[in-house]
C-alpha cells in the first residue's frame, strides 16, 4: 500500500474520492436520495483538478453524457438509485455493446417505484445483473464498508478501463451514510492504472484477438460506434458468424480477467458446518455472528463476504458447499441471491434464506437465530 494517511468518510463521499484518485475527471448526473452526496463532493472536487461536472436534466441524459465523455478519453463516473437506475438501463446496455469504460453507483433504497427513499435495501441485486436486455455481461461490485466503497471504486475505474466494459458500484443506503475510518493515499499518490498508450499500426477497436486499447475520438483513428452488432471496426453486421462472435467476445474478456474482477472474503471455521452467504452491509451483521460464535467455542461456522456479485462467484460457492451443511443466505429483500446460490450449489448443501425488507438492517441476532437451529 503506498504512503497513507486515516480520514473519516461518509461512504458516498468514499466512492466519490475514490474515483477521483483513479483519475475520474468528468461526472454528470441528476440528485437522488440516497446517492446524492456522490454528486455533491464530485461538484465541490472536480472544477479544482481541471475536470467536468454537469448535473443534468434526467438520468437517462446523465448516463448518455458520461458515455460520450468516455468516447472522449475520460474516465468517467455516474451516481443514482433504484429509481434513476432503471432510467439508465438503455444507454447502459449501449455501453456494454460498445465496449465504453464506465462507472455507474447505485446507492439501493427501498422499492418498487419511489418506495422509501431513505431506507435501505439489497433489491437491485437482479436489476444490476438483467436490467438491460439481451445476453450482455455485467460487473457489480457491492462494499461492505467504507474502506471498501473507496477502494472498489478505485479498482472499477481502473478495471473498467482495462478491460472497456461498464462497471456498476451497488451499494446500499447503509453504506453510503454510514462513517467510518479510511486510509487513503497522500495527495499526490494517485492510484490510477495507466491505459496503454501504444497503438498497433492494424489497430482494430473489437479486435477478436482480445481487448484493444479505446483510442479517443479526434486522436487519429476512425471507427464507428454503434448499439448494434458490428464487425472488428465498428460497422454494423447481420452476418450471423460476426454476430454470435461479437457476442461471445465481450462475454470472454469478464472470462479472461476473471482473478481480478470476482473478490470474495471468508472467515471462520475451514470447514463449517453452517455457512454465511452475504453481501453490503448485512456482511457486518454476519461477521458479529461469526466472532461471537467463535468466542463461545462454536467454531463450526464461517462467512464468505461477496466485493463481487456479478459475475457470480460459482467457484468459491461451490466449494463452499461440498464442506458445508447448511449455506445461509441473508438479504435485504424477498430473495434475490439465493436463488443463484441455490442453482450452483445443486443440492450439495441445504440454502436457507433469512430476509428482511421493511426498512432495517438484518441484526447479528437475526443471524444468530438461523445459526443457532443448524448447531442446537
Amino acid at each position: 500500500m503506498p504512503e497513507t494517511k486515516p480520514v473519516l468518510m461518509q461512504g458516498n463521499v468514499a466512492c466519490a474520492e475514490g474515483a477521483i484518485n483513479a483519475g475520474v475527471r468528468f461526472y454528470a448526473g441528476y440528485p437522488i436520495t440516497p446517492s446524492t452526496e456522490v454528486a455533491e463532493r464530485m461538484a465541490a472536487r472536480l472544477p479544482d483538478l481541471g475536470g467536468v461536472f454537469i448535473q443534468m436534466e434526467d438520468e437517462i441524459a446523465s448516463m448518455a453524457a458520461v458515455i460520450g465523455a468516455s468516447i472522449g478519453g475520460m474516465r468517467t463516473l455516474t451516481a443514482t438509485s433504484g429509481p434513476g437506475f432503471s432510467l439508465k438501463q438503455e444507454n447502459l446496455g449501449y455501453a456494454i455493446m460498445a465496449e465504453i469504460p464506465c462507472v455507474v453507483v447505485n446507492v439501493q433504497r427501498m422499492g418498487p417505484s419511489t418506495g422509501a427513499p431513505t431506507a435501505p435495501a439489497q433489491g437491485d441485486v437482479m436489476q444490476a445483473r438483467w436490467g438491460t436486455h439481451g445476453d450482455h455481461p455485467i460487473i457489480a461490485f457491492s462494499p461492505a464498508s467504507v474502506y471498501e466503497a473507496y477502494y472498489l471504486t478505485v479498482a472499477a475505474v481502473n478495471l473498467s478501463q482495462k478491460i472497456r466494459q461498464p462497471i456498476v458500484m451497488l451499494l446500499d443506503e447503509v453504506i453510503g451514510h454510514m462513517r467510518e475510518k479510511v486510509l487513503i493515499p497522500e495527495t499526490g499518490r494517485l492510484m490510477v492504472e495507466k491505459s496503454s498508450d501504444k497503438v498497433p499500426a492494424d489497430w482494430k477497436p473489437y479486435d477478436d484477438k482480445g481487448v484493444t486499447p479505446l483510442v479517443p475520438f479526434g486522436f487519429g483513428h476512425y471507427y464507428h460506434v454503434t448499439g448494434l452488432f458490428h464487425d472488428q471496426y465498428g460497422f454494423p453486421t447481420t452476418d450471423p458468424p460476426q454476430v454470435a462472435r461479437s457476442l461471445d467476445r465481450i462475454h470472454e474478456k469478464l472470462d479472461k480477467y476473471r482473478d481480478e474482477i470476482v473478490l470474495t472474503n471468508y472467515i471462520g471455521h475451514k470447514e463449517p458446518r453452517v455457512a454465511i452467504v452475504t453481501y453490503g452491509c448485512t456482511v457486518r451483521s454476519a461477521r458479529a455472528v461469526v466472532k461471537k460464535a467463535y468466542w463461545q467455542n462454536r467454531k463450526e461456522v464461517g462467512l464468505l463476504s461477496l466485493q463481487t456479485i456479478w459475475p457470480f462467484p460459482e467457484q468459491e460457492i461451490k466449494a463452499l458447499a461440498k464442506q458445508a451443511d447448511v449455506i445461509l443466505v441473508p438479504e435485504m429483500n424477498m430473495g434475490q441471491i439465493v436463488g443463484e446460490i441455490e442453482r450452483h450449489v445443486r443440492g450439495e448443501a441445504e440454502v436457507v434464506p433469512v430476509n428482511r425488507y421493511d426498512g432495517e438492517m438484518i441484526t447479528p441476532d437475526e443471524i444468530s437465530e438461523a445459526v443457532g437451529r443448524w448447531l442446537s
